[in-house]
């Protein structure tokens, strides 16, 4: 009996060893670099394998610039002084009679503070009646009011000062310190000086990017190129809307690398180097720095140009092969810049490979003497 249960184990344990060495069933990340090649080989294959130089890593750059258009950069300043519907207006009036019209007994000085504009453009100024005040600058309505006046009390002096209203206003929203609705003053005309007065842009620079919609056009800028070149900082019309926001740009990170995960980009121009990095680096028990690809649908334009064709028409699928290893990888590597919507795939070294099938060996070898041990 029991040399029957020794032959039993002795068999079961040659059968597993087999399948373990085999290598078959064994889990794993992906396919192997080799794999990879061999598959855009195959007479069926419609993907192209291109290893990564620093002349290749310069053809595939493509910048993914944010502009404004000519029509927002070409806006001049709104004249603080034009009156527009929804402003408040103070109007003062000095009547040079005791019995003024519109002053009591004794004063000469009237006051009429915050008078609204309406839609239509008109205010309401006792005895004056109602006039058209959009468009006027508070001087030319001043002399609008003084007609008015004239006819019914002495040589009357008049004062407007336009303060802010809901008339020209714009809403800043997202990363600023202050949210809100704030309105177009002398010292907030422009683009800049609108986010400071909401507080400043509380988003790192290296990823803040500012978005402005103008009557059903947007327009999209980093805030740093709005630091770096003053013809970006546009002047604001009333009703504009600024929306201060994160890069929302990611790659996929798989392989045999210590996060497998979509991961944010940290700043404008990510290097592949710098992909790796923030995706937690190579894991160094497995990775095969020989193999790192980068998977992308490149534009016919480009892919022509970094396969040395004219002929390819339509998206091309790409892998970009990095080679750490080789003199020139790491510098190929940090100049190889990253898309949105890239895959960063880390493939097994060969070695990963034979470290499970001889640990699964190993388990299986000490399982198959603990079952002939019990059948002793």
């Amino acid at each position: 009996m029991q040399s029957g249960l020794r032959a039993m184990a002795h068999c079961a344990a040659a059968v597993l060893v087999a399948a373990a060495l085999a290598g078959c069933t064994l889990p794993r990340s992906g396919p192997t670099a080799g794999e990879i090649k061999a598959a855009a080989r195959a007479p069926v294959g419609d993907m192209h394998i291109v290893n990564v130089t620093p002349s290749i890593a310069a053809a595939a750059r493509s910048s993914e610039t944010l502009a404004f258009s000519e029509t927002f950069v070409t806006a001049p300043p709104v004249s603080s002084d034009t009156i527009r519907p929804g402003d408040a207006l103070s109007v003062t009036v000095w009547e040079n009679v005791d019995a003024g019209l519109l002053a009591g007994v004794g004063q000469k000085v009237t006051a009429l503070d915050r008078i609204q504009v309406d839609e239509s453009g008109q205010i309401y100024v006792p005895y004056a009646g109602r006039l058209q005040a959009a468009g006027m600058t508070p001087d030319a309505l001043r002399a609008e009011i003084v007609d008015k006046l004239e006819s019914q009390t002495p040589d009357p002096q008049v004062e407007v000062a336009r303060v802010a209203g809901d008339g020209a206003t714009v809403s800043v929203m997202g990363g600023v310190r202050d949210p809100g609705v704030y309105p177009i003053e002398t010292p907030t005309r422009r683009l800049s000086a609108m986010l400071a007065h909401a507080g400043g842009v509380v988003l790192v620079p290296d990823v803040a990017q500012i978005q402005m919609e103008r009557g059903g056009k947007t327009g999209r800028i980093w805030l740093q190129d709005l630091y770096d070149n003053p013809r970006l900082d546009v002047a604001l019309r009333a009703g504009d809307r600024i929306i201060v926001e994160e890069d929302r740009r990611s790659f996929t990170a798989l392989g045999a690398t210590e996060n497998q995960s979509r991961v944010n980009f940290n700043k404008r121009d990510m290097s592949a180097l710098e992909a790796i990095a923030a995706a937690g680096g190579l894991n160094g028990n497995a990775a095969d720095p020989t193999g790192i690809f980068v998977f992308r649908s490149e534009p016919s334009s480009i892919a022509n140009r970094i396969l040395g064709r004219s002929d390819l028409v339509g998206e091309q699928q790409v892998a970009y092969v990095l080679d750490l290893t080789k003199p020139d990888g790491l510098f190929s590597a940090r100049q190889f810049i990253i898309r949105n919507n890239d895959t960063v795939y880390v493939t097994e070294a060969p070695f990963a490979a034979w470290s499970r099938v001889l640990g699964t060996g190993a388990t299986v070898v000490s399982l198959a003497g603990s079952v002939a041990a019990i059948a002793k």
